[in-house]
């Protein structure tokens, strides 16, 4: 067994539901450098953790990489929606130990240490399967809220695990972290979705607001302030609401949670400073700030 998969003291108890698979440096390469080529802070952020949840949750990382470039059209596949059914064939092999790659490895690896659960793969892949069977645009207020619990609060479920707890309240700080991180991310890239034909405001508000449902009209409507401002209130309420349940779980494995809701508290905070007159302008962050609050939450 490769060092980065060795259970030690420093990473506390974990649940392993089987033998895991030889991890190779090779594998832990490999989801390590699809971490890198994203370019995100995700990278920076899970240094936080021992290297045996750290890879582990690039394991994560990487399998939502894959399926989520399925969903853009990114990856060179014929049929977007075949090759995500693929995928379900594929967790489903994996979680009976059955490996064929790097990836498989380090994902199974993952997955019997922490106890990773098929559900909340399945429920990712899902959500990429709502992108790539056409643009989503001015979905119902339950279809949106589905949407969030795939493609966020399922990975935070995943997440969650491997940061150490696995209960019913990690589950929660799951489902309202996810959902305030993704409504953020929609209040953010309205231009960004735009321009790929998307618009993931709920028809409710934009029929109360009187916004058109198309994306880029949308973009230009007198309601899209007050609209957006009511999803960022809704975006806080689930940002309070995971704090809430963060309490009862363990400190130490909230670390990562609690920090990466400072981040995108910031940009929250950024955009309702700004408004959404104008979408097309990137907003500005003070990178100090941000960094400062998640170094809090690391701490507090």
């Amino acid at each position: 067994m490769n060092a980065a998969y060795r259970a030690d003291e420093s990473v506390g108890p974990v649940v392993t539901a089987g033998p895991s698979p030889v991890c190779t440096q090779a594998d832990h390469d490999l989801v390590a450098a699809i971490v890198e080529r994203a370019g995100t802070s995700f990278a920076k952020g899970m240094r936080v953790l021992p290297p045996v949840r750290r890879f582990a949750m690039y394991a994560i990382y990487a399998f939502c990489r894959e399926v989520d470039d399925i969903a853009d059209g990114d990856a060179p596949v014929p049929d977007a929606a075949a090759a995500l059914e693929a995928w379900h064939e594929r967790v489903a092999r994996l979680h009976d130990g059955e490996t064929r790659d790097g990836l498989d490895r380090a994902l199974v690896a993952a997955i019997r240490r922490f106890a990773l659960r098929q559900a909340d793969f399945d429920a990712v892949i899902d959500g990429m399967a709502m992108d790539a069977a056409g643009p989503i645009v001015a979905p119902e207020e339950a279809t949106l809220d589905l949407y969030c619990d795939r493609v966020a609060s399922a990975v935070g479920r995943l997440s969650v695990r491997v940061f150490g707890d696995s209960s019913d309240a990690a589950d929660q700080v799951a489902h309202h972290l996810g959902r305030a991180l993704q409504l953020t991310n929609i209040l953010r890239d309205l231009q960004e979705d735009a321009d790929r034909g998307r618009l993931y405001l709920p028809r409710e508000l934009l029929r109360r607001f009187d916004v058109p449902d198309d994306p880029q009209e949308a973009l230009y409507a007198l309601g899209l302030d007050p609209l957006c401002r009511i999803l960022a209130r809704r975006a806080r309420d689930h940002f309070r609401r995971a704090r809430e349940a963060m309490g009862q779980c363990d400190r130490v494995a909230m670390r990562p949670a609690r920090m990466m809701a400072a981040s995108y508290l910031c940009v929250l905070d950024a955009l309702e400073r700004k408004g959404w007159r104008h979408p097309e302008v990137p907003v500005k962050l003070w990178k100090p700030a941000r960094v400062a609050r998640s170094l809090l939450a690391y701490f507090v």
